[in-house]
């Protein structure tokens, strides 16, 4: 209406520009000011939803996870051998390369940790435990049909995910000599060799 007044774009169109800035230029150099210009917002506003920019970080990390859980979900829940599942599991936690949004919101999270108070330690392991619990009940699943070796799938998958932080990190800081693929191929391998039931 004219005269009126002007209504704020969706959270999800904030989080998603945010998420998008903070991939091209880290959270240092991100501002409330040039976030509000690309989604047509005063800094004030954006201030009084987000308080700070680690806020704003740890809110733009969670509506990421939110949107791969429930990717996460749908792969899990098909009606698929447990590996054929577990493989997918991989290709959506390893980044698709340097630079992935998602990643460089963890990258940005975990710079952040050693200060970060109880209740955002406190929401970053919520949502880790979300991705622990999903493979552990993957692992089980394996295990009790046969598929994977008698290994104890809590154990499994703290190490699995160790691994896969690891390389995943490689990928999204383009460290020289790693990449997707590369990252995929030495996984599968190790799941090859650690889990698969003997013949």
């Amino acid at each position: 209406m004219a005269g009126g007044r002007r209504q704020a774009p969706p959270r999800e169109d904030v989080l998603a520009a945010a998420m998008e800035m903070i991939a091209e230029r880290g959270l240092e150099q991100l501002t409330m000011a040039a976030l509000g210009r690309e989604v047509g917002m005063s800094s004030g506003h954006l201030v009084y939803y987000f308080r700070t920019k680690d806020e704003l970080l740890l809110r733009t990390l969670e509506w990421s996870e939110g949107r791969l859980g429930a990717a996460r979900s749908r792969l899990l829940a098909r009606t698929a051998p447990a590996r054929e599942r577990l493989d997918a599991y991989v290709d959506l936690y390893v980044p698709d390369g340097h630079r992935d949004p998602h990643w460089t919101l963890w990258l940005e999270v975990w710079n952040r940790s050693q200060n970060a108070d109880d209740d955002a330690r406190d929401r970053q392991a919520a949502i880790e435990g979300a991705w622990h619990r999903d493979l552990v009940a993957l692992l089980a699943e394996g295990v009790s049909r046969g598929e994977f070796r008698r290994v104890d799938p809590d154990r499994y998958a703290a190490r699995l995910r160790a691994l896969l932080d690891g390389l995943s990190i490689h990928v999204a800081i383009g460290l020289r000599g790693t990449d997707r693929p590369q990252v995929l191929s030495h996984v599968r391998e190790f799941l090859d060799e650690t889990l698969l039931a003997d013949a």
